[in-house]
């Protein structure tokens, strides 16, 4: 063949070129297979069905080097590493949200490409298990069976003060049997072991009934304290038994109704809450079944009633004297009690640690002996009497709803009254005399008349209970005849009709009345600013 033909011209110069492609191809797969070596060697972290979080870390992608975790709040969360599981060294609450960050220290042959470290961060909300069913029908004397929408690993049952740890059979909680038909029960359940136990879910069982039924809480006709919520359960959702509704609470307390959950209605009192002492009652729109402790019988009504606690004698005492309604001061044996609902409220049920004293230094012996802390007496109704008149209450001595309401208020504001305590005692013996003691001094002595044997004035103590300064006078004589006398000045009544008063006689200082003290109009006019309602008088020999 001749030189120079194109068969020996192109031969060679084939051979470089598949060369190149074939050295191109083993790039891309040497490239291709590094990169599958990277993707492979990548840290993940991921959620875990028992630990806080899991890490994996492949083969050649490195070493933990570190894992720490945080709550929302900025809270360190203290883990432990075991074959990737981290778990925390102390208790969540359920539904926390916590934030994972884990370190991998790549080799050294990988740092070039990808960095020294891997930083991977995950956040986890710590699972909450919730109960399936929380209104349950449950034949008398049944077990409850309590489940829930997830595996748990500890629940119990009970107030966060008085809880009891539960075993659970199958995933399920079982408690019974039932003695009662219906009632409620506290819940708590966590789902992981590093959980603490979650917020409480009130299970409500109710008897088979073909209307609708009510759980209260306080049950019904049980005790109610003056600023406990009342909450009303119903068997079925709160729309379909009361519409759109509000029951209707007597007496008008301050405070606001809420819905909880579907089933669950509450009443929260604010303040002092409801009135010692008072039958509180709530009138529903329509009749339910209500059930009623020992055993759950149901009786459908629209009246469901509670009573509330009586405040404690002493602690009237305490506050009448705080706020000088007493001839006694009262002084608390630690820190005053805070003016707040909430401790005022407390104080009147469990009274604090104290000691009275007279307020004056020549306190007349027949009011010393009146005075019995912790037991109802005349003074106590007296001060009671002068309250009550002060603040416009209907007045008859007895602490009842009203007055434990106001006198709570006045100690929450801090009101005291001013006016000096006065006393009078009447010495019924010839010569008969009325004195006047106030703040702490004998203001005035001034002889008297009382009843005369036919009609005697009653000796004892007692309170005024009517203070006017112009008024008549009528009743019967001993002989039958009827007496009318108008225009009686300065008339305190104390004891039925008989009343401290003046009445113009030649003479005083001998039984000449029909019952009542008389004194000179002089005397009488200054006597009579100083015995207001709630004063005490004392008749003795």
């Amino acid at each position: 063949m001749a030189l120079g033909s194109p068969d020996q011209r192109d031969a060679p110069r084939s051979r470089p070129r598949w060369s190149a492609l074939a050295l191109g191809f083993a790039a891309v797969v040497v490239v291709a297979l590094a990169g599958l070596v990277v993707l492979e060697s990548k840290p993940s972290l991921e959620r875990s069905s028992t630990a806080l979080a899991k890490i994996d870390v492949p083969a050649f992608a490195g070493t933990l080097t570190g894992a720490t975790a945080v709550s929302a709040s900025g809270r360190p969360v203290p883990l432990v590493v075991h074959d990737g599981h981290l778990m925390p060294k102390t208790k969540l609450t359920p539904g926390e949200l916590v934030r994972v960050d884990v370190v991998v220290r790549r080799p050294g042959w990988l740092s070039w490409a990808l960095g020294g470290v891997s930083h991977e961060q995950l956040t986890v909300r710590a699972p909450v298990a919730q109960v399936r069913d929380q209104w349950l029908t449950l034949a008398h004397g049944a077990s409850l069976r309590v489940s829930f929408n997830q595996p748990v690993t500890a629940v119990a049952t009970g107030s966060r003060d008085h809880l009891v740890a539960r075993t659970l059979r199958g995933g399920t909680l079982v408690l019974g049997p039932q003695s009662a038909s219906a009632g409620s029960v506290e819940v708590e359940a966590a789902v992981r072991s590093w959980e603490r136990l979650g917020a409480p879910s009130y299970v409500t069982w109710f008897p088979p009934s073909r209307s609708p039924v009510l759980v209260a809480s306080p049950a019904a006709a049980t005790a109610l304290a003056p600023t406990a919520p009342i909450r009303l359960t119903f068997s079925q959702p709160v729309a379909s038994v009361l519409g759109s509704s509000l029951p209707t609470l007597e007496p008008h307390v301050a405070g606001s109704w809420n819905q909880t959950n579907s089933h669950t209605l509450t009443f929260t009192p604010s303040g002092v809450g409801f009135p010692l002492a008072s039958a509180v009652q709530i009138e529903l729109p329509r009749a339910v079944s209500v059930s009623q402790p020992p055993n759950g019988g149901a009786q459908p009504t629209k009246t469901v009633a509670w009573s509330v606690a009586d405040g404690s004698t002493l602690r009237l005492e305490q506050l009448l004297a705080q706020q000088g309604y007493l001839p006694v001061s009262w002084t608390p044996a630690g820190a005053p009690v805070a003016q707040t609902a909430a401790a005022e409220t407390a104080a009147a049920l469990e009274p604090p640690g104290g000691a009275f004293s007279w307020r004056y230094a020549n306190t007349p012996s027949s009011l010393e002996a009146l005075w019995r802390p912790g037991q109802l007496s005349e003074i106590t109704k007296g001060a009671v009497m002068m309250f009550e008149h002060e603040h416009d209450l209907a007045v008859d001595g007895i602490a009842g709803p009203e007055v434990w309401h106001a006198l709570l208020r006045a100690a929450i504001a801090g009101q005291r009254q001013s006016t000096p305590y006065s006393y009078v005692y009447v010495h019924a013996e010839a010569p008969e005399s009325l004195t006047l003691w106030s703040g702490g001094r004998t203001v005035l002595t001034s002889p008297s008349n009382t009843g005369i044997p036919e009609s005697p004035t009653q000796h004892g103590t007692f309170a005024v209970f009517e203070h006017i300064p112009v008024g008549t006078m009528s009743g019967t004589n001993p002989d039958g005849s009827h007496y009318h006398d108008p225009g009686i000045r300065y008339i305190s009544y104390f004891n039925g009709g008989d009343a401290i008063h003046e009445f113009p006689r030649a003479s005083y200082g001998t039984p000449q009345s029909l019952g009542c003290v008389e004194l000179p109009l002089s005397r009488a006019a200054e006597v009579w600013p100083y015995t207001p309602i709630g004063t005490l008088v004392t008749i003795e020999n």
